[in-house]
């Protein structure tokens, strides 16, 4: 029996209509994403990359098309996606434990001894073990961000919505966070879909790379990255992977140049 999609996206547009009048974010926008599949998403700013995860997440409905999660149309918001924003948002006054739990108790009004096991659990995986009675301003930006993973994860949805998760982190501290994040992935099969802006990011750590058109935004192209098993520092050395961050770098360079 043929299994649908994780991620489907059906001739999907979206135009937001504001006092200066319409804005065509999105336009015949058609891609699938596969269970466990890894999809970075490139594009310049303003063409609907936030969108995409907005819809998938049930938080926008699209003007025409469809977008499909698991065969079935999106009709609202789903306990089995996740979603990491680019600022983890946490609640300043709660320590880190109760920030990853705030979402079971917000739907359930109850945390069981089990869900803060389960939460310790998830800091360890992060790389924050011993942290969880600490208040986020105790923490580093990068600690901050982990405590937003490890929140995404709580429920163990089948799929994460990633909305450049690492934008405002230093190129070293960000580089260390991906291959963490592939490291927790190996040992949770998550179907992923990674919006950012950084080739480098997109090329070392997706399976397969999307790159959207300026406003309004569709499916310029579409490439798998040339890499199987563990990956690391020396990944980004390798000709295949070069080959394509240098591809990418020229289509992107090329779009905003139009």
């Amino acid at each position: 029996m043929h299994q649908p999609p994780a991620i489907r996206f059906d001739s999907v547009a979206q135009v937001f209509q504001t006092r200066s009048g319409p804005i065509h974010a999105l336009q015949d926008v058609a891609f699938e994403v596969g269970h466990h599949e890894f999809l970075a998403v490139l594009g310049p700013s303003g063409c609907g990359k936030s969108t995409l995860l907005r819809m998938i997440a049930g938080l926008l409905t699209p003007t025409a098309g469809v977008v499909d999660v698991f065969g079935m149309p999106v009709t609202g918001p789903r306990d089995d996606i996740g979603i990491v924003f680019q600022k983890p948002t946490l609640l300043p006054w709660a320590t880190v434990e109760d920030n990853v739990t705030f979402p079971l108790r917000h739907k359930t009004g109850h945390v069981s001894p089990r869900d803060r096991e389960r939460a310790q659990e998830l800091l360890a995986m992060v790389g924050l073990e011993g942290f969880g009675k600490r208040l986020p301003d105790e923490l580093s930006g990068g600690m901050q961000q982990r405590v937003g993973i490890a929140r995404a994860l709580h429920l163990d949805p089948d799929i994460l919505l990633m909305d450049e998760p690492f934008s405002a982190l230093d190129a070293l501290t960000r580089e260390v966070m991906g291959f963490d994040l592939l490291r927790i992935f190996a040992d949770r099969p998550k179907t992923v879909v990674f919006i950012t802006h950084s080739v480098n990011e997109a090329a070392l750590l997706a399976d397969r790379v999307l790159v959207m058109s300026g406003r309004p935004g569709t499916v310029a192209s579409q490439h798998v990255v040339p890499l199987s098993g563990p990956r690391g520092p020396d990944s980004m050395r390798d000709p295949g992977v070069l080959d394509l961050s240098a591809d990418l770098r020229a289509r992107l360079m090329t779009r905003k140049a139009a």
